[in-house]
């Protein structure tokens, strides 16, 4: 706000307790009320603002700006950690944020601007992780001012969240959280193993409906082929069982005895006939016979009359010859009936052939050809090979895939190992928790009584387990605000010390500390006193660069090194006994 005429660099990096004074000359010299206002802020403001982006109060970062120039402002801030030196340039108008790391600039792969501040959050996230420092706790630890809330005036979630961050409980909760991430990161891979097997066994069921398919049909036709090859054995031997010679002169011998057998029913046809023949040829013989000797009479035989000797010798005549006819015609058919009787009887003495095993004559002269033929089937039979065995073994070999829950096991434990390990960060049962909290409360009362003491303040302030402040004297429990002035002074300094001296012992030294009018407010000759004494004893013996700010002109002659602030026609300007700043 009133640098700007020149750029100016203040050297932090000192061992001695340096006094801050001030004096604005455009109010007209040196008396209490110019010392106002010249700059002294400004100078711890610079640095906030170069660390963290924001001043130490709510100022408008616009108005932070140098109001003569308007532009232009731009705070460096170097410094060093684990062994690196590091440089930040932030600046307004233009909007500037450059961070390097041994003379080469930091940027982040996923650099994020923010137009409407000029700064890139990845950049400023990865200095507040080197730092390792929020801007809370810088307020309380190193720069020390008047217009930061007291610690014990806050609300106790507030409080709760600056002790917990003091004492470690933030940065479990920190590892909470990127345990989180990592648990997170665990289920989903348990869930895409679990989805990737899932859809591996889905796929080996359709594959192994597939093989059962096939393993029906492979067994149906095994059992057919097992059939057919038993059936064509059983015909081949019972083909090669049969006598084909003796079988084809049986066939012979049926024919002969099937011929004889139609042979034999025309002769018993034809003897039927000529029975008939031969009764009928007697009756016409003896007919004609009794004609005959009717007309040897001289009588007719048919009406028993005396015939005529001219009708009768014509009747005679012709029964004479009927006569010889019917008895040729007799003679002829009892002739033929002898024949075919003496055929019968011929026949009749030919025996029945055996059985024979093919129903016809050429089905045995084909004997040989269907043997040949069912030799050749059982070959061709056993020689056919299962048409499903290769695609079984094929979807057995490269279409099942082989399952294994090694990989989700492993996240399972690691998972639940996650799980337990974020339990014991963030339940406040935990002994882990518990335990940080006793070790480090215990550290922070002991040195917070060292202060309170060395203050010289009456009181008793403890902190207890569940992070609380107790507020005593002589047995008597107080708040905070019922402290006068000088007594909250006294207990803000010595807590804010206190914890410097905590956060040193768990995380990182810091060499440097602002004391902003701390002193000035409200304390008395022996509070001053016990204050410097401290501030001096902290920076000669454990080598911090200490600045105090105040208005007591008294305190000059108790310290080595003055740095005054003089503000002159709208700019401020420092000198210092001995010479630190550079212009």
């Amino acid at each position: 706000m009133s640098i700007g005429n020149q750029t100016q660099a203040v050297d932090f990096d000192k061992e001695n307790l340096t006094l801050v004074l001030g004096a604005n000359l455009d109010l007209g010299g040196d008396d209490s009320g110019s010392r106002n206002g010249t700059g002294k802020t400004t100078m711890i403001n610079a640095l906030s603002y170069a660390l963290y982006g924001q001043a130490l109060t709510n100022i408008r970062k616009e108005n932070l700006i140098n109001k003569t120039n308007g532009k232009g402002m731009l705070v460096t801030v170097e410094f060093e950690s684990a062994g690196i030196n590091y440089k930040i340039e932030r600046g307004r108008k233009p909007n500037v944020l450059r961070f390097y790391a041994n003379n080469q600039e930091l940027r982040s792969n996923e650099e994020v601007e923010d137009d409407s501040q000029g700064d890139s959050r990845e950049t400023q996230k990865y200095i507040e992780q080197l730092l390792a420092m929020s801007h809370t706790m810088f307020k309380h630890l190193v720069a020390l001012n008047t217009y930061t809330e007291p610690f014990l005036s806050m609300k106790s979630g507030d409080q709760r969240e600056i002790i917990e961050q003091l004492l470690g409980i933030t940065a479990l909760s920190e590892k909470a959280e990127t345990l989180k991430t990592a648990m997170k990161a665990t289920k989903d891979s348990i869930q895409a193993e679990t989805f990737r097997i899932e859809g591996i066994k889905a796929a080996n069921d359709n594959v192994q409906r597939s093989i059962d398919s096939l393993e029906i049909k492979s067994s149906a036709w095994i059992n057919r082929q097992q059939t057919d090859l038993e059936n064509l054995s059983k015909a081949i031997l019972e083909l090669e069982a049969v006598d084909i010679e003796t079988e084809l002169a049986t066939h012979q011998q049926w024919k002969t005895f099937n011929e004889n057998n139609n042979t034999k029913r025309e002769l018993e046809k034809q003897r039927s006939t000529l029975d008939s023949a031969v009764i009928q040829a007697e009756k016409s013989l003896q007919r004609f016979k009794k004609e005959l000797l009717s007309l040897s009479e001289k009588r007719c035989h048919s009406c028993d009359q005396q015939l005529q000797d001219h009708k009768h010798q014509e009747l005679t005549d012709a029964a004479v010859v009927h006569l010889a006819d019917a008895e040729t015609y007799y003679q002829k058919v009892s002739n033929d009936l002898s024949v075919v009787k003496q055929a019968l009887a011929e026949i009749q003495s030919i025996p029945q052939p055996p059985g024979t095993f093919y129903e016809t004559e050429n089905e045995a002269m084909g004997h040989k050809n269907n043997l040949q033929n069912l030799e050749q089937s059982l070959k061709s039979r056993l020689e056919e090979i299962n048409p499903y065995e290769e695609q079984i073994v094929e979807l057995k070999k490269t279409a099942l895939q082989a399952i294994e829950w090694n990989t989700v096991n492993d996240l399972t434990k690691l998972r639940d190992h996650q799980e337990f390990l974020h339990k014991l960060l963030t339940n406040k049962d935990s002994f882990i928790r518990k335990k940080i909290i006793d070790q480090n409360l215990s550290y922070l009362n002991k040195r917070l009584t060292y202060y309170i003491d060395r203050m010289g303040l009456p009181h008793t302030v403890t902190f207890v387990n569940d992070l609380t402040v107790e507020i005593t004297q002589y047995g008597q429990d107080l708040d905070f605000d019922n402290l006068s002035r000088g007594e909250r002074n006294r207990l803000i300094l010595s807590l804010s010390w206190a914890f410097r001296d905590v956060w040193e012992n768990l995380y990182q030294h810091i060499n440097l500390l602002f004391v902003d009018e701390l002193i000035d407010a409200g304390m008395d000759a022996a509070g001053v006193e016990a204050g410097l004494s401290v501030l001096k004893k902290m920076g000669r013996e454990r080598g911090k660069n200490i600045f105090l700010i105040s208005h007591k002109d008294e305190l000059v002659g108790r310290v080595n090194t003055v740095l005054r602030v003089i503000k002159e026609a709208g700019f401020t300007s420092y000198e210092s006994n001995p010479e630190f700043v550079e212009s």
